[in-house]
């Protein structure tokens, strides 16, 4: 196992949606253990604290997207935050709603850049996240970062996206909630998305290693986007965006056991915790060991034998 230095950064973003509660997460993984778990694997870890937004203007609260100027200097934080992490080791991102992944691609991708290597992007959830902020029907935006990093228009005010995640270089899985403006926008598009039923008909396994195939044939660096809802909210309950029938613990374990194997990850969030909605704090839990799989824990070294 390569061992890493796994930067832990807070980022108690609760303006992508108007549900209050995700400003809690950083410290619910902290509460959970998650330095201590990495540490026991052999990882050196530094906490860097919390995040806080860039110095910004007011919102109104009647202007139909919420909260805009303050996710709009989230992003400009958090960008800078993950592009200098980048180049000491491989930072964690402690959400948060889903809107931080708008500020945490586009600092990974400009370092990617940098290095003259591609990025890549696997999310891992049951939205698409493929609106902009004028096909948002909520106005929420923890339902447009992705649309925001692969270079779409319609982000007026947000710090422009100058090295775009190709949409060939994202995969989606665990889709099973995405309304006919993403829906439309998505088929245009050269996303590679799994929804449920595929994983249902096919597995899980067989879409996610033909995409970290191509990311190991690219020579790409891979951001790991680990939404709580990506779960079936039967074994995480805490997320505002609870929609059934979504993964099982262990296909979640078997997605972050496979990422630890390819040794492709360079980065990861973990987003839409909400522990105002837990229970004894078992959704704060499994996302810790999710962590831990994607990061090399295991229960046995598969060696090969001969029978």
């Amino acid at each position: 196992m390569t061992l890493k230095t796994c930067i832990l950064i807070g980022a108690p973003v609760d303006s992508g949606k108007r549900r209050r509660g995700c400003l809690m997460g950083p410290d619910a993984y902290r509460t959970a253990n998650l330095a201590e778990t990495l540490t026991d694997l052999g990882h050196k870890v530094e906490d860097r604290g919390n995040l806080a937004p860039a110095p910004h203007n007011g919102d109104q609260p009647d202007h139909p997207v919420h909260a805009v100027n303050e996710t709009i200097a989230w992003t400009k934080a958090l960008s800078d935050a993950a592009e200098a992490a980048m180049s000491e080791g491989f930072p964690i991102f402690m959400g948060g709603d889903h809107s931080l992944s708008a500020g945490t691609v586009r600092g990974v991708a400009n370092h990617a850049a940098r290095e003259n290597r591609p990025q890549f992007v696997l999310w891992l959830d049951a939205h698409s996240d493929f609106h902009t902020m004028e096909s948002s029907d909520s106005g929420n935006l923890h339902g447009t970062p992705v649309a925001y990093f692969a270079g779409r228009d319609g982000f007026d005010g947000f710090p422009s996206v100058t090295n775009p995640v190709p949409e060939d270089h994202i995969c989606i899985i665990g889709l099973r909630s995405v309304d006919d403006a993403e829906r439309a926008a998505l088929q245009d598009s050269h996303i590679h998305r799994h929804d449920m039923r595929e994983i249902d008909e096919h597995g899980i396994a067989k879409p996610l290693q033909a995409f970290l195939d191509r990311v190991a044939a690219a020579g790409g660096m891979l951001h790991v986007s680990l939404d709580v809802d990506f779960l079936d909210p039967d074994v995480a309950p805490a997320v505002g965006t609870t929609v059934p029938g979504g993964a099982t613990v262990r296909e979640a374990h078997l997605v972050m056991e496979m990422l630890h194997d390819s040794n492709l990850m360079t980065s990861m969030d973990l987003v839409e915790l909400n522990p105002f909605l837990d229970t004894r704090g078992r959704t704060a839990k499994l996302m810790v060991d999710l962590a831990a799989s994607g990061l090399g824990r295991r229960i046995f070294d598969r060696v090969t034998r001969s029978y």
